[in-house]
């Protein structure tokens, strides 16, 4: 586990100065890593402060880091830093922290001019992302849905035995502002026995996530043990897996989720590290006593008691008429990490447990993340559906979410702009978040067939 040192300590301050901002996400306490661009620069790493970036390829240039992290923070991702060991990764926080710190007696002069403001830089992807793997760990997401196809048996036997996921497509992985465009797929027949038709998705839908990023990972035929597990998370972020669920209801048997959910995941382009959220973990979740125990290779007490994250997060929506009308986002959701019924150890742990191999800069997403009750609940499917475990009722029966202009959501339309935040707070604590995650949705492309061009007509 993360030890909490000098560096969390609340009472310190930056010499940056809208860093000690009691609302800054990013305060010295966080220091998240991040890859930006600036004009015809070529990448470089930064390291979040404030509204500002510390450029840690121009620290290194200056002489204001030791040599022995000169190559790795001189690189174009992050590959090469997630793959340290967790001593170096720590001692690097240390190194970066002091820079930053409000009494360092470093040259004040030289430090400002290896910082930018972020506004001034174009924020990248954080890493080459090589693997994408999502999961399934909230127990009040599988079973909402699971009340929406089976009242009577929502949760499959399997779910509290193992962490369910499924391969996902890293090469559509997306960074926080980049539109997204509505798929085009097969839909099932409207009535039994007709055909499918090949359309734009007209249930588009977001789900609200956290992402892990793999450190030093394991060698093929190895596997990574639920002790090991810590040290082989390098960060978190926010993680947006958009979802096609018409397309999705037709596809997914017998083997799961595919072009619904392969068109597009938008990731936050801050990396906040495992050292940052140390003060921030606590127990897993609390299963009912008669839930089966986890086997042994995902149960250590280690992770029992500090396991999981306390981590808030947040959706808001701004439609294109709520933008035209300058209207504030409407807040959608409010949740809490901590509710997930698997920890990203143990779905690491599981994930290797075969002998595949994870690499520096992996992505593991966690899954919807949702709460108990319906304020909380972490995608349109779930928020504008009408039952509970009390009450269930067919999953077509949905009330439409009011936006502030009088308009209805079910499910995503064109112009709707979705936005992910997250944020860890407590009383012993400086607060740190993990920025934002952003999309805004485009109407779909044009689509041929054999025959004639069809012209997709954006869904109402």
């Amino acid at each position: 586990m993360y030890p909490i040192d000098h560096t969390h300590d609340p009472r310190s301050n930056s010499w940056i100065e809208n860093a000690n901002q009691p609302d800054s996400d990013f305060p010295i306490q966080n220091l998240p890593f991040c890859v930006f661009k600036k004009s015809n620069e070529r990448p470089a790493i930064g390291v979040g402060i404030g509204n500002e970036i510390l450029d840690l390829r121009n620290c290194a240039k200056r002489g204001l880091l030791d040599e022995r992290w000169a190559d790795v923070v001189s690189r174009e991702s992050l590959n090469q830093l997630m793959s340290l060991p967790i001593d170096q990764r720590r001692d690097l926080r240390h190194a970066i922290s002091g820079l930053l710190f409000a009494k360092t007696l470093a040259d004040r002069e030289t430090l400002v001019q290896a910082t930018l403001y972020q506004s001034d830089v174009a924020l990248m992807l954080p890493c080459q992302i090589g693997d994408y793997s999502d999961f399934y760990a909230s127990i009040n997401h599988a079973t909402n849905v699971g009340l929406m196809l089976r009242p009577d048996n929502p949760l499959l036997p399997n779910y509290k035995h193992l962490p369910i996921g499924y391969h996902g497509r890293a090469s559509s992985i997306v960074i926080s502002g980049t539109p997204v465009r509505r798929p085009v797929g097969q839909i099932a027949p409207a009535n039994e026995g007709g055909k499918p038709t090949h359309e734009a998705s007209r249930l588009l839908d977001y789900e609200l996530e956290v992402g892990c990023f793999v450190a030093q990972g394991n060698e093929l035929g190895q596997s990574i043990s639920i002790d090991d597990a810590e040290s082989n998370m390098f960060g978190l972020c926010l993680l947006n897996d958009w979802s096609a669920r018409d397309l999705q209801k037709w596809e997914y048997q017998p083997l799961g989720p595919f072009l619904a959910k392969s068109f597009a995941t938008t990731i936050s382009p801050w990396v906040v590290t495992m050292e940052a959220l140390a003060p921030f973990r606590c127990a897993e979740f609390e299963r009912p006593l008669d839930d089966p125990t986890p086997l042994p290779y995902l149960t250590s007490d280690s992770n029992t008691q500090h396991g999981g994250f306390d981590l808030q997060l947040e959706v808001s929506l701004r439609s294109r008429q709520m933008k035209d009308q300058g209207s504030a986002p409407m807040k959608l959701t409010s949740g809490s990490f901590k509710n997930m019924y698997w920890t990203f150890a143990q779905m690491l742990a599981h994930h290797s447990s075969n002998g595949c191999n994870l690499r520096p800069g992996d992505l593991l997403g966690s899954g919807t993340v949702s709460g108990k009750t319906r304020d909380s609940r972490g995608s349109l499917i779930e928020l504008t559906w009408d039952g509970d475990r009390e009450h269930p009722v067919p999953g077509t029966q949905r009330t439409p979410l009011i936006l502030p202009t009088g308009e209805e959501r079910k499910f995503l339309a064109d112009g709707d702009e979705v936005t992910l935040t997250g944020f860890c707070q407590n009383s012993t604590h400086r607060r740190i978040g993990l920025g934002t995650c952003v999309g805004t949705i485009q109407a779909a492309a044009a689509v041929k067939d054999h025959k004639h061009e069809l012209i997709i007509e954006e869904p109402h």
